[in-house]
């Protein structure tokens, strides 16, 4: 069942948040992600929910996601990330 990570970026430091942007798809295509969405015009319809930079991906599934994040090759990237900008992600899966 595919899985959907939800993020939302607030970038802190564009220079090195541009340096992650760059080299983070070929983790995304290694686990078999797509992006569906990254960072376009945003309309919040209902609530106070205010997104910096929304991104959404596809996985195959769950497990996917999870190796793609847990991966020793991400971890210099994904502290890259950590220190460019404050970031909160969720996974969901989808419906059969």
């Amino acid at each position: 069942m595919s899985a959907y990570v939800i993020v939302n970026i607030d970038v802190q430091d564009a220079e090195l948040y541009e340096e992650y942007r760059a080299k983070v798809p070929a983790f995304i295509q290694k686990y078999g992600g797509e992006y569906l969405a990254r960072g376009g015009n945003l309309v919040v319809m209902e609530g106070d929910w205010m997104p910096r930079r929304l991104v959404l991906f596809r996985f195959p599934d769950m497990a996917s996601a999870q190796a793609m994040l847990d991966d020793p090759e991400y971890q210099p990237l994904k502290a890259l990330r950590q220190r460019a900008a404050r970031t909160q992600m969720v996974a969901v899966e989808g419906v059969p």
